[in-house]
């Protein structure tokens, strides 16, 4: 018969013995090529647990899901209980739906120490997401120590001062914001992933989204319009027309950045941005012009997708990938790299119907710095409403490309977290949780067409265990009865949009 454990994300299929009682703590692993990567199958019984994947990786959410049905005390970092827990006995065969299951943490609008990027890493395993997308680079700071180019942390990780939400008259934070990590920083933070089996992608935005850059090296700038040297790293948030010159000195530059980036995350994947690059200034500049010209180019459109293509063929060369977000597919993209679809879903069908694998993080859907109530405490309430429901109903694969031979490119889903009004974890968290947790049940399983979904069941197992799990990790997350006094932002504005929430069915 089927039980009901708790288990988040879902189990594909669950069998109980019909009974519970203490576990001796004895685990049995092995591996078993013939599942499927990442698949295992956990039997659990009074003489203890057995866990067979079809690879470590699969070892280790076996790992996973035992500690969950050990209870939210198994979540502490040390024992507090003086009998051993009782555990159903039961056979649990489980495997994931996407290869990629990811959540994108933005530390360069606000840095995180990197014991807070540590941290959240084994909250990702606690929910078998195994992609960690770090954006190390933006206008506003400058986090990845580069040791040709000094000034990139020493100019662009700092910021004078920080605006405070949105809004007009503008709030300010008049103190210093920033920080970078090292070399060695970012290669513990690799390692520590990848004991988890998760992957960390690193972001180098390019050619927009790169004022901190500029500021730290003015000639990176369009100088033959702007006076570049005035740049300052940006202290406010938006679209910002101060982006890269299409120059072979810049590409230079940045092909020095992105080696020493190769030697710390070797991981497959390299993430390039490529989102938001207002090109007014290229319009307005004689040598983008010229180059233009020269390259025999239709319009600035397709002098960014020269650019991209040049480091899609540069990592190819060197045996990694481009993803990039999808404006990237603007003027042509290059053979072999991917995208990351965050404007609705149209970017992502029209990406794997031209043969790229896509990653979906439609903002209107999965964006978790959108706030998660129409409530009015909801602190700096920012995009649209995503609630626990929204996300947990969120369906990566759309109508469109649902049972043809393009939904394969579909390679997996990601929950973006951006930064501009989480300053510190406890912010984090409040945004990210519980809305993680509904989107690792998604990313994870194969659960029905959203209208079809079990928000009701999901929401039992989140107030039966769930939550209690998250205390005992000591997340701060948002209650379901709404922030407590503490976790609202009294005096900072927010910005809120007016579109529709719900957009699966329009894609």
């Amino acid at each position: 018969m089927t039980i009901d454990v708790s288990v988040i994300p879902a189990p594909r299929r669950l069998e109980s013995a019909g009974e519970s009682g203490p576990f001796s703590g004895d685990v049995r692993t092995s591996v078993d090529p013939s599942l499927p990567p990442e698949a295992y199958r956990l039997t659990v019984a009074a003489d203890g647990a057995e866990i067979v994947g079809g690879d470590e990786a699969g070892v280790f959410w076996g790992r996973q899901t035992l500690r969950q049905l050990r209870g939210p005390d198994a979540f502490r970092r040390a024992p507090i209980a003086r009998e051993p827990a009782a555990v159903p006995y039961v056979t649990i065969e489980d495997e994931p739906r996407f290869a990629w299951r990811g959540f994108m943490l933005d530390v360069a609008r606000h840095f995180l120490p990197k014991d807070d990027v540590l941290r959240y890493i084994d909250l990702l395993a606690v929910h078998k997401l195994n992609v960690l997308h770090l954006h190390l680079t933006d206008d506003q700071g400058w986090r990845v120590e580069i040791e040709r180019y000094p000034r990139l942390t020493e100019v662009g990780a700092w910021r004078r001062r920080t605006r405070r939400g949105w809004g007009d008259p503008a709030v300010w934070d008049e103190r210093p914001h920033g920080g970078f990590y090292t070399r060695d920083d970012l290669r513990e933070i690799v390692a520590y992933a990848a004991e988890r089996h998760i992957a960390v992608v690193p972001e180098i935005d390019f050619p927009g989204h790169a004022q901190a850059a500029i500021a730290a090296y003015p000639e990176l700038g369009n100088t033959d319009v702007v006076d570049t040297a005035a740049l300052e790293v940006k202290t406010d948030w938006g679209i910002n027309p101060n982006v890269l010159a299409p120059t072979d000195a810049v590409l230079r530059f940045y092909e020095g950045v992105l080696e020493e980036v190769l030697e710390v995350f070797p991981g497959e994947f390299v993430h390039i941005g490529g989102d938001e690059c207002v090109k007014d200034q290229w319009r307005a500049s004689p040598t983008a012009q010229a180059r233009i010209r020269e390259l025999k180019l239709k319009d600035e459109d397709e002098l960014q997708s020269w650019m991209i293509r040049h480091f899609g063929r540069w990592l190819a060369a060197r045996g990694r990938r481009l993803i990039g977000w999808d404006e990237i597919l603007e003027g042509g993209l290059a053979e072999g790299a991917a995208v990351a679809c965050w404007r609705w879903y149209r970017g992502g069908i029209a990406a794997a119907e031209a043969g790229h694998d896509v990653v979906m993080c439609p903002q209107q859907e999965v964006y978790l710095d959108h706030v998660q109530d129409d409530g009015d405490q909801e602190p700096v309430p920012f995009g649209w409403v995503h609630t626990l429901e929204d996300v947990y109903r969120f369906e990566p694969v759309p109508p469109r490309l649902a049972g043809t031979p393009h939904a394969d490119r579909v390679i997996g889903t990601q929950a973006n977290l951006w930064s501009e009004a989480t300053e510190d974890r406890r912010r984090v968290d409040y945004q990210v949780f519980p809305r993680l947790v509904a989107f690792a049940e998604v990313a994870w399983s194969r659960l029905p067409g959203p209208d079809e979904r079990d928000f009701a069941g999901f929401e039992r197992r989140m107030n039966a265990a769930h939550y209690a799990r998250l205390d005992a990790l000591g997340v701060g997350y948002r209650p379901p009865s709404g922030p407590y006094p503490w976790q609202r932002r009294p005096g900072i504005p927010g910005r809120m949009h007016d579109k529709p929430r719900r957009t699966w069915h329009m894609a």
